[in-house]
């Protein structure tokens, strides 16, 4: 059976618990598995998932930087001023994408309205420690801070410099950081488990320091297309084909199209920083903007993988060794995770990597 068929019979089955399924995956630049399980979705059917959206922000990033925009180790005060307060001046882009810049707390009145609006904040804000000596998730600031640099630095939203990035590769409409009013009959509402509130409830107690209950995302909130219009950099409305294909034009050669130079490409998606996390107390190995390792295995075991998994179980990442990118994205949203994406992803892994 060849590896499409595979994965369609197994989507297929597991459609039960699962609901929905999108799955894309590119090797050498080619749609190798294009599938689909579930009541109405389709290929074009976009999802919120998540943190998976934040592989979309540091791309843009890096790409930025290889053509010349930005630079990881310039201090991020030669573009905003006003972020060198409590001693962030000699903080860089390089310790934003590594999530070391000692950053990651948003104010308890935060909610995602307010999201974007918090950049004068942690401009101002004193940091948790020194850019680049400890580690820690940035969960919502991490979109902010790549947001802001961007903006600085080019004049634009990020969300309109993705547009130009994916463009070429023929995915503008494929992935967003906000849904477009235009592309609100493509969403897909989400569902969650039943009993999902305990273990909501124990997550934000994980988070409170760092993110306020208000902004978390549930799906009764998530099914509102008018609510996902904000552009939220941390997070990303996309299909899998289109955020599978944005990592399959970073690490190699689609339709023509690079996204940056290849010998740009170690350098991003090697392992840049290797710590424990301050605040989860796991170790953390991270290439500039995303985490060394397939979601399912540990950087060790899989070091020539790189990418982010998104809260509710959808997922995103490539192999450099074997020029092979896979997304997934699904209709519940479950905060424990996916076990789905791990069993997908391993299978499209054995036959490809």
């Amino acid at each position: 059976m060849d590896l499409q068929s595979a994965v369609q019979q197994r989507i297929d089955e597991l459609v039960e618990t699962d609901l929905g399924i999108q799955v894309a995956a590119y090797r050498h630049g080619e749609l190798v598995v294009d599938a689909v399980a579930g009541d109405g979705v389709t290929p074009e059917s976009l999802f919120y998932a998540a943190s998976t959206g934040k592989g979309a922000s540091a791309t843009v990033a890096n790409v930025l930087v290889d053509r010349g925009v930005l630079d990881y180790d310039r201090p991020i005060v030669e573009l905003w001023p006003e972020f060198g307060a409590h001693g962030k001046e000699r903080a860089t882009l390089r310790h934003v994408l590594t999530h070391t810049v000692g950053l990651p707390a948003l104010p308890p009145d935060t909610t995602r309205e307010t999201l974007l609006s918090k950049t004068e904040y942690l401009a101002a804000a004193e940091p948790w420690w020194g850019p680049g000596t400890k580690l820690t998730y940035h969960a919502e600031t991490f979109g902010l801070l790549v947001g802001e640099i961007v903006r600085r630095a080019t004049g634009r939203t990020i969300a309109a410099v993705l547009r130009e990035i994916a463009e070429p590769l023929g995915i503008a409409d494929d992935v967003f950081f906000g849904l477009p009013a235009a592309h609100r009959d493509r969403l897909v509402q989400l569902v969650e488990p039943a009993g999902a509130d305990p273990m909501f409830a124990m997550l934000g107690e994980l988070f409170a320091k760092v993110m306020p209950s208000a902004a978390t995302p549930r799906a009764a909130y998530l099914n509102q297309p008018e609510n996902l219009a904000i552009e939220d950099p941390s997070s990303g409305v996309l299909t899998a084909r289109g955020i599978a294909k944005l990592y399959a034009g970073l690490i190699g050669e689609v339709d023509g199209v690079r996204l940056v130079r290849p010998e740009s490409v170690p350098v991003i998606t090697g392992p840049s920083v290797t710590m424990p996390d301050e605040l989860l107390g796991n170790p953390a190995t991270m290439a500039l903007g995303y985490a060394i390792g397939r979601l399912g295995s540990t950087a060790e075991e899989s070091p020539a993988s790189f990418g982010w998994p998104g809260m509710g179980g959808s997922v995103a990442w490539a192999d450099t060794r074997a020029g092979v990118t896979f997304a997934l994205t699904r209709v519940l949203f479950d905060p424990t995770g996916s076990p789905s994406a791990i069993e997908i992803g391993n299978l499209v892994a054995k036959t490809l990597c």
